[in-house]
């Protein structure tokens, strides 16, 4: 109740701050106001607002806070039961009508950038409580241990002082667990099966480790004794779940009313446009994909007649295409690591990709942020292969973690699927999208924006496209030697980011099944079974999101293409790049429009 009456002083200050008219007479003259540019009253007002907005959002979403390095409310778990979710609504609904009082026609181009990011985020609030309530059948969105864990594990202050922290945290658990039991309700098949699986492995973070930690520290020895018994709790609570989550399968199993986990066209699209925002339709995005993966099948026939006579000299070639390609994807498959190698591998290949970017005047890389390869953390398990945790940009100093599935614990059977899908080429171009350029050095990047609004509310196509443009962008300078097995593998990986939206589309709003759903990943996109069974378990647990690759790659080309035919002579890929990624995480349409305007002010030059 503390918590929720934290909330509820912030809302009632929110409505006080609503009733007062800005005193227009004390503010500085428009033309007194001038830093960088000219600064009208709306802006600072604008500016102030944002403050109160982020100091707001931190409260009601502490663990979020914790994600972004904001570790002031690093104590609070916010209970998710029914007057939470009033909290959520209501402060959403204030802002909506306190950001829509401004006049936007007085704010300068990066201002109405922020307030476009923040007006999408509230009204996408709204409607996640209102109309999509995965809070209802999604029980895989209860879980206390990643927050719990980046708190153990960040060392943002004294061992002491952070144990001290989970243990304040950790009297919410059995709360928190209660009401996310009460919410819970017909939830579908797969987000019930991934909440058990995480669910369980989250007990690691209350685990043995922990209670050495604990026994070992300087913990006063009333203190320690007060934690184990929290600590005890919170397992309970954990485990309590988890059995309501098993028996909760087994009657809806029993009567087959799960809810259906795909979330139809109209939910589709409304989701689409909060989430990706890139100027159009999910629908319009699909048949681009269809078009798109003609086109590489194309682009692999013509490797393929180029390899055929190496690999196979005594063979003729299929006349089926697909068959031909297949035939050479398979035989360069068998270069892979072992299950013991893999994360190896990984480790590895990072700094080589950082001498190639450095060599190539690609990009500047930041040597002193520290990226650290590890096996993705049991609550975590179930959904990649591989992933990044990148620090948020309150304490940019931190680890980041490029996560990799424990595939050393798989069956033989399993694990070599998955090695000739993550073979050697293809394991090249994972490690470029997912550490360097891609991911953790967008992050890096996001992180020293001066705008956190655009680091915070980071757009999933922004990031995603990114990462997936970071890959053609290395092959193009000349990664790899432009071996054509490597572009052949590209462009196998690159179907995957063309099916991803063919596939998430098709699932969640055509409604096609499972066995429909692996022909198009197998035969089409040249994936092994093992792959194509994750992805399909992936485009059940999600929605959405699995376009944001192909959606942000395609923007991100058309706004290079023509950034480059409006600047002529004056264009290089390293300003293109650093200018692109100096916005932060905002959609690419606003930082097209933000690159444009200062462009414009820069002479038609890059700094």
């Amino acid at each position: 109740m503390k918590a929720h009456l934290s909330l509820l002083l912030l809302l009632a200050s929110l409505g006080a701050c609503e009733r007062q008219q800005v005193d227009r007479e004390r503010l500085p003259p428009p033309e007194k106001v001038i830093l960088e540019e000219m600064r009208s009253e709306t802006n600072l007002a604008f500016e102030q607002l944002c403050q109160q907005f982020i100091h707001g959002l931190w409260n009601l979403f502490p663990s979020w806070a914790l994600s972004e390095g904001y570790y002031e409310v690093a104590k609070e778990l916010q209970v998710p039961d029914k007057s939470y979710r009033e909290f959520v609504l209501d402060f959403a609904q204030i802002y909506e009508r306190k950001f829509a009082a401004l006049d936007k026609s007085q704010l300068n181009i990066n201002s109405r950038s922020n307030l476009a990011l923040i007006e999408n985020f509230l009204q996408r609030l709204q409607w996640q409580y209102t109309r999509f309530k995965s809070y209802q059948w999604d029980p895989s969105i209860y879980n206390v241990s990643h927050s719990f864990a980046l708190i153990l594990n960040t060392d943002y202050a004294p061992l002491l002082k952070r144990l001290h922290t989970v243990s304040t945290r950790m009297l919410q658990v059995p709360e928190y667990y209660q009401a996310a039991k009460a919410a819970i309700y017909r939830p579908a098949a797969p987000q019930l099966e991934l909440a058990i699986q995480q669910s369980t492995g989250s007990l690691e973070v209350f685990g043995e480790e922990l209670e050495k930690t604990v026994k070992e520290s300087q913990m006063p020895a009333d203190a320690k004794e007060i934690f184990l018994r929290r600590m005890h709790d919170s397992r309970l609570a954990i485990q309590s779940y988890i059995h309501f989550l098993q028996n909760l399968q087994k009657k809806l199993t029993k009567s087959g009313k799960f809810r259906d986990f795909r979330i139809g066209e109209k939910l589709y699209e409304e989701k689409f446009q909060f989430d990706i925002n890139i100027g159009m339709s999910a629908a319009e995005l699909y048949q681009r994909a269809i078009i798109e993966k003609q086109l590489t099948h194309d682009k692999m026939t013509k490797l393929a007649d180029q390899l055929w006579p190496k690999y196979f000299p005594s063979d003729s070639p299929p006349n089926e295409p697909l068959v031909k390609i297949e035939k050479l994807l398979n035989k360069l498959s068998q270069y892979h690591a072992t299950k013991d190698t893999f994360k190896k591998k990984v480790e590895q290949q990072i700094p080589e990709l950082a001498e190639f970017v450095a060599e190539k005047n690609l990009l500047s890389l930041d040597k002193e942020k520290p990226l650290v390869v590890r096996t993705t953390p049991a609550y975590m398990q179930g959904f990649a292969v591989a992933s990044i945790n990148a620090p948020g940009p309150y304490h940019k100093n931190a680890n980041t973690y490029y996560n990799v599935m424990p595939i050393e614990t798989y069956s033989d059977q399993r694990a070599e699927s998955l090695l000739r899908e993550y073979n050697d080429y293809i394991l090249q171009i994972l490690n470029i999208h997912e550490a360097i350029p891609g991911h953790y050095t967008q992050l890096v990047y996001a992180n020293q924006s001066p705008s956190i609004l655009k680091t915070i509310l980071g757009n999933t196509a922004m990031i995603e496209g990114w990462a997936v443009y970071a890959e053609r962008m290395m092959l193009d300078a000349g990664y790899g030697n432009f071996s054509p097995e490597l572009w052949l593998m590209y462009y196998k990986w690159n179907l995957r980011t063309i099916t991803n939206t063919i596939l998430d589309y098709e699932v969640q709003v055509k409604g096609i099944s499972q066995a429909e759903a692996m022909k198009l990943m197998v035969r089409d996109a040249f994936q092994q079974q093992a792959e194509a069974e994750g992805k399909w378990r992936r485009a059940t647990l999600s929605q959405v999101q699995l376009t944001s690759y192909f959606a942000g790659f395609t923007d991100i080309l058309a706004l290079r293409e023509e950034i480059k035919k409006k600047m002529g002579n004056n264009f290089n890929l390293k300003g293109f790049h650093e200018m692109f990624l100096s916005y932060g995480s905002a959609p690419i349409p606003i930082i097209r429009e933000l690159m444009l305007a200062d462009l414009a002010k820069q002479g038609n030059k890059f700094q």
